[in-house]
């Protein structure tokens, strides 16, 4: 792809051209000189683009990018460009506006996988304090991109796709939670008409913060657009003093031919961090679903070994183990292990696991307080509050102030006590509301954007003090999922149901911004303790093969069919693992809305798995073709469908006869042309695995 930059002698810098590779001979002066926007009547006599931080000043009938006052004063700035310091594949663009006593630093990168990557500080170098209301970035948007998509959701429903044409109008998805939110829109696309995983151009963005947010595209009546977002600021959140200055989140911009290649520019910019997680993704048993709050050392023990037979590597012990915490609405901020529960602390349970050759994890939701907690009845002022009230309970709940200094290490200390002791490898990170009436009691101002930092840092610590622990950004399920906050977790819980039918498409629209390996998917019991929808074992595994593999389910309760089953899909996880979370996400356009096509290609070209997964009844009692397309279009390939089992293949074997030979086919021909399925019923899939032949 390109990015071409505009840096003028004067005003700030406008894209002319984010999209199709342009090729190393681009007339870029020849782009600029065509670029110039038409006078048309009723305008400015002498016009002007839309900057990266656009203007009201020069015209810009949109969102301006900067937001401010000083007093009433100083609220339409108009920057002059000071310097550019061009470094490699980001650009510093240094400008001020000495009227408005305002310096802007604005940063325009392109990293090596082809993302544009945004951010800008604002400064205040007047003589009084500025109030600023907000700072978004924007990237433009061709004149053809004339539909929008975005995600929304609600607890246990996260990701759920909406479509809209896009047409003359300010689309804005405000994110108000304090975090990111179940239904916060992940990546906003803006795309041609029609567009799919595998065609039409499309346009992307996301605003990696964990906090309040703002994404929005925008198209005014002269026909230029823009996408772009950045922090939603309350009312007086940000004052800066003389001297003083704000940082944006980053706001990150993927174009693709289809979504598919939207995507996967974030995954192999998140899989190009050091810090990326590394080796086998190891399978998790977590006890959540399995025993809830009934911690007793006997049955845990029990479920450890059971997992231990199926092949778990990670324990997971969940919400329960501390004092007061018998059930959801107390307890929280008293961070010691109960000794009316565990009189000789996790140590017992701990080091089973551990010699059943596990490791092993805690459930904390370290950011919150429980009106009913020894630490609230300690200290009521480290509640988040405006200061003349305490917001609405959830969960009997409330959020733990961290921006306090006594608050925050108090929490680093539990946290960094417990892991030392236990040998803890993995935190379960929860956060089980939104932030309401958040504010600082010391002075009655909001506090969001502060508690965000102080999150950060919290983290930052914890993961400096163990270099080694990992940690699932895990937030009422699915709402806390963003670039930011997997600079410092190695995981996300895309969602608290794990019913299979359910998790499909949540896994496959979490995957719009993250890889596999990055996104958490466990085996539940036959019947979903959230919908009570049962569904047979082969179904449950292959939704939970594409993602970080693991299971919540009480296996002391399972028969021994069940667990010879699900240990064969746990032998089969950790054959594919090692390539199938370094691989490339597939998503079929199918045009049967009640049949799914999700695959992965392995990095190096020579396998690749598919699943086939019917999530309706349909007009049809068989997908009919399904197409599996990412393949290179000239190898060869053997498919066989994966039976490890339970699933029912005897009748589809009869009916579609290549199930029980397999099939040879190119790769531009299971892309074009595809495979004959067998009648399926409603919530069964089939599992492909697909292997490059050599070449003779």
């Amino acid at each position: 792809m390109s990015l071409v930059l505009r840096c003028k002698s004067s005003g700030l810098p406008e894209i002319l051209h984010w999209g199709a590779d342009l090729g190393p001979e681009a007339s870029l002066d020849a782009l600029a000189s065509t670029s110039v926007p038409a006078v048309v009547p009723n305008s400015t006599d002498i016009p002007s683009g839309v900057a990266v931080v656009p203007e009201h000043a020069t015209a810009w009938p949109g969102l301006p990018g900067l937001r401010g006052h000083r007093e009433g004063r100083d609220w339409s700035p108009l920057f002059t460009v000071d310097r550019v310091v061009e470094d490699g594949g980001s650009c510093l663009v240094r400008a001020v506006d000495v009227e408005a006593g305002l310096a802007l630093d604005l940063e325009v990168g392109l990293t090596a996988v082809g993302l544009v990557r945004l951010g800008a500080t604002v400064r205040n170098i007047g003589d009084a304090a500025y109030t600023l209301d907000g700072l978004v970035l924007a990237l433009p948007l061709p004149s053809r991109a004339t539909e929008l998509l975005d995600l929304t959701g609600r607890w246990a429903g996260e990701r759920t796709p909406q479509r809209r044409p896009f047409g003359v109008e300010a689309h804005v998805r405000d994110g108000r939670r304090g975090r990111t939110g179940s239904d916060a829109t992940l990546v906003l696309v803006a795309g041609e008409s029609g567009f799919g995983f595998r065609r039409g151009q499309v346009w992307g963005v996301h605003v990696a913060w964990s906090g309040n947010h703002r994404t929005y595209a925008e198209r005014v009546p002269t026909g230029e657009a823009v996408i772009g977002g950045g922090e939603l600021l309350l009312a007086g959140e940000v004052r800066l003093e003389p001297g003083e200055s704000y940082t944006t989140p980053d706001v990150f911009g993927s174009f693709g031919d289809g979504l598919d290649e939207l995507s996967a520019r974030f995954h192999r910019h998140l899989r190009s961090r050091p810090h990326h997680p590394g080796g086998p993704r190891r399978v998790v048993l977590n006890t959540w679903e399995a025993v809830y709050f009934d911690h007793d050392l006997h049955r845990l023990r029990a479920l450890a070994d059971r997992g231990a037979e199926v092949g778990a590597e990670l324990f997971v012990l969940d919400d329960g183990w501390f004092r007061n915490r018998r059930d959801d609405t107390a307890g929280l901020g008293d961070w010691y292990v109960d000794e009316r529960v565990w009189p000789d602390g996790l140590h017992p349970l701990a080091e089973h696991v551990r010699s059943l050759g596990m490791e092993f994890g805690l459930w904390v939701e370290p950011e919150m307080i429980s009106a009913d907690s020894d630490l609230a009845r300690a200290h009521p002022d480290w509640i988040l509050a405006t200061g003349g009230r305490r917001p609405p309970l959830v969960r009997g709940q409330y959020v733990l102030d961290l921006t306090r200094p006594q608050a925050y290490a108090y929490v680093l200390e539990r946290l960094d006590a417990l892991v030392t002791e236990y040998r803890i490898a993995f935190l379960k990170w929860d956060h089980n509301r939104d932030l309401v009436d958040a504010g600082d009691s010391r002075t009655g101002r909001p506090a969001v954007h502060a508690q965000t930092l102080a999150v950060y840092r919290l983290l930052d610590e914890l993961r400096a003090r163990h270099p080694r622990l990992e940690i699932e950004s895990c937030s009422s399920g699915g709402s806390r999922v963003d670039l930011a906050i997997l600079e410092r977790t190695d995981r996300v819980w895309a969602s608290d149901c794990i019913d299979a039918l359910d998790r499909q498409g949540i896994q496959r629209w979490t995957g719009l911004l993250l890889p596999p390996e990055l996104v958490g998917s466990h085996v539940g019991a036959t019947r979903s303790h959230i919908t009570g929808r049962r569904h047979d074992l082969s179904f449950r595994t292959i939704t939970a093969l594409f993602g970080h593999f693991g299971i919540e389910w009480d296996l002391v309760r399972a028969d021994p069919v069940e667990l010879d089953d699900l240990a064969r899909w746990v032998r089969f996880y950790k054959q594919v693992r090692g390539w199938l979370h370094r691989g490339r996400v597939v998503r079929a356009d199918s045009p049967d809305p009640a049949t799914l096509v999700n695959g992965v290609v392995s990095d190096d070209d020579t396998q690749a798995l598919f699943a086939v997964v019917r999530i309706a009844s349909g007009t049809t009692t068989s997908p009919g073709r399904v197409t599996l397309p990412g393949l290179p279009s000239d190898s060869r390939f053997a498919v066989r469908p994966v039976d490890h089992t339970g699933l029912p293949l005897s009748t589809a074997l009869v009916q579609v006869p290549w199930l029980s030979t397999g099939a040879r086919l190119s790769g531009r021909e299971l892309a074009e042309v595809g495979l004959q399925m067998p009648p399926m019923h409603p919530e069964q899939a089939l599992l492909l695995h697909v292997v490059r032949e050599a070449s003779v």
